[in-house]
């Protein structure tokens, strides 16, 4: 009898722990890649969750884009312009499929590596800050620098 009630507790703890996302749609996004999606009717707004993990751009045709800003879940509702909601989905950020990077570890620390077709240094989450921070800053310059900002003079 005492066995019958623990696992009627365990069973009645577990239902209740259950996340209330159990039942909603469930989108797969892959890290630094867009998704498109079409909008739930009546959508005047999209709320992301955690928008470290992924972002929306909520086009004016009822098309959403979705893009997987880092590896993790996160909730993404749907409201209309009386601000009820219309819909709740669950994104989940996992690395892309395709993915061409390969890691190499110097002295223990990651490096990311783009080997599509050549390798070439990029940044990638749980890369040693010292590469990432080298990495990230020229690759920031150089997008500056298409985006016609003056360059950065000599540092002193």
């Amino acid at each position: 009898m005492r066995m019958s009630l623990s696992m009627s507790a365990l069973a009645a703890c577990v239902a209740i722990s259950a996340p209330a996302f159990a039942n909603e749609a469930i989108i797969s996004l892959s890290l630094d890649r867009a998704t498109v999606i079409k909008a739930p009717a009546n959508t005047a707004m999209v709320v992301i969750g955690n928008p470290g993990i992924a972002d929306v751009s909520v086009q004016k045709n009822g098309v959403m884009v979705l893009t997987g800003k880092s590896f993790g879940e996160t909730n993404m509702i749907a409201l209309n312009d009386k601000g009820e909601m219309v819909s709740e989905s669950w994104l989940r950020v996992r690395p892309s499929q395709r993915n061409a990077n390969i890691t190499v570890y110097r002295g223990g620390e990651p490096e990311t590596y783009s080997c599509a077709p050549d390798c070439q240094p990029t940044v990638s989450l749980g890369d040693a800050q010292k590469f990432f921070d080298r990495v990230g800053g020229q690759t920031g310059a150089r997008n500056g620098f298409a985006q016609g900002a003056a360059p950065a003079g000599p540092q002193k």
